[in-house]
């Protein structure tokens, strides 16, 4: 068996080399951007979310005219990404926090991203991460969560626990790369449903996928 280092040294190697330029499919152009975007992806496609800010942005231009926005209006721009009541309460609740302590700018450190009305590691991380480069964390979604235990390098079920197991053993200097690559992977090869282990560049350092190639069958579900 592979020690903890040589196994992440082999996936980020694959992930390397299939995802060389990974990145978040969210289209954005601001650090607030990718903050607003990152809260309507929540149980939402980036596809669809990036349809709806395509008209979303232009609108509201900054943290003030969100803060200042009128709900049932933001709830309208926001209704095609699902949940839109809650997204646009928590939306208007971020930008006024911006505004009233942060002089409407999203601040660079996870300490104050996390005091923002609704905003946790993950969100944190992806702007952080993302829109800075500032190697604050690990990204952990649903992908991320569910490819790390399929990889037994966790078994932990809360996002905060698999991203402090991924963060002891990814070198800190990959922590950007690997969000969106393993996102990525998980989005397009281990899916929930029906994952693609027959071919995939991680079967042979994965305890699910060595699982299922030891049977010789595809696990559905």
């Amino acid at each position: 068996m592979p020690t903890n280092t040589q196994l992440i040294e082999t996936i980020l190697s694959k992930l390397k080399q299939s995802y060389p330029n990974a990145t978040y499919e969210l289209d954005w152009e601001t650090p607030l951007q990718l903050l607003v975007a990152t809260i309507l992806a929540a149980q939402c496609t980036d596809e669809r979310v990036n349809l709806v800010t395509k008209t979303l942005f232009p609108k509201y231009p900054n943290a003030q005219a969100y803060s200042q926005a009128d709900i049932l209006e933001l709830e309208q721009h926001l209704k095609p990404t699902g949940f839109y009541r809650n997204k646009a309460k928590s939306i208007k609740s971020v930008c006024q926090a911006l505004v009233e302590r942060f002089g409407g700018e999203v601040p660079q450190t996870m300490a104050e991203m996390v005091t923002l009305p609704g905003v946790a590691r993950k969100t944190a991380n992806v702007v952080l991460n993302t829109a800075f480069g500032i190697s604050s964390g690990i990204i952990v979604d649903t992908h991320v969560a569910r490819v790390s235990k399929r990889m037994g390098l966790t078994k932990q079920k809360a996002p905060e626990r698999i991203e402090a197991d991924l963060m002891r053993i990814v070198p800190q200097q990959e922590w950007i790369f690997w969000g969106p690559a393993v996102v990525l992977h998980g989005r397009y090869t281990c899916t929930a449903k029906n994952p693609k282990c027959v071919g995939c560049i991680l079967q042979h350092v994965c305890e699910f996928g060595q699982a299922v190639g030891s049977v010789g069958w595809e696990v559905r579900g």
